[in-house]
C-alpha cells in the first residue's frame, strides 16, 4: 500500500527559487531608490542620504502594498501583470502618501514619476524577458 505524502508538491504550480525573488526585490527597489535619488540631484539640498529616503519611503510603501496584494512572488519577473500593477500601487499609493503628508504634487512630478517608474519597474522585466527568449533560441 502506497500513499501520497500530505505535502505533495503540486506539479501545476511551479515554485519560484527564493533568490530569484529577492533578485526581483532588489531590483524594484534600486528603481524606485534611483527615481528619489535623481528627483534629489535636481531639487534638494539636504544631506544626499536623508533626501532620497525622503522622497522614495511613500514609493517603497506603495511597492511593498503592491508585492503584498498582488503576491507579486509568484511571478516576480513578469512584465504583466507583476510589473504593471506594482507600477500603479508603487505611484498610486506613493502619490496618496505624499498628498496625506503635505508633500507637493506638482504636474512635472506627477508625469515624470510616473513615466520614470513605468520604465524602471517594467522596463527591467521586458529586458528579463528579451534576454531570456534570446538565450532560449541557441
Amino acid at each position: 500500500m502506497t500513499s501520497t505524502p500530505a505535502t505533495a508538491p503540486n506539479p501545476t504550480r511551479p515554485t519560484v527559487r527564493t533568490g530569484v525573488v529577492a533578485l526581483a526585490v532588489v531590483l524594484d527597489v534600486v528603481a524606485v531608490l534611483a527615481f528619489a535619488a535623481g528627483g534629489r540631484a535636481t531639487h534638494s539640498a539636504d544631506s544626499p542620504l536623508t533626501a532620497v529616503l525622503s522622497i522614495a519611503w511613500p514609493f517603497l510603501v506603495g511597492l511593498a502594498a503592491g508585492w503584498v496584494l498582488l503576491r507579486a512572488w509568484r511571478r516576480p519577473f513578469a512584465a504583466w501583470p507583476t510589473g504593471l500593477v506594482l507600477w500603479v500601487t508603487t505611484w498610486v499609493v506613493g502619490m496618496a502618501l505624499r498628498w496625506a503628508t503635505g508633500e507637493g504634487l506638482a504636474t512635472a512630478f506627477l508625469v515624470v514619476s510616473a513615466a520614470f517608474l513605468l520604465a524602471t519597474l517594467v522596463g527591467w522585466r521586458l529586458v528579463a524577458l528579451l534576454v531570456v527568449t534570446l538565450r532560449g533560441r541557441r
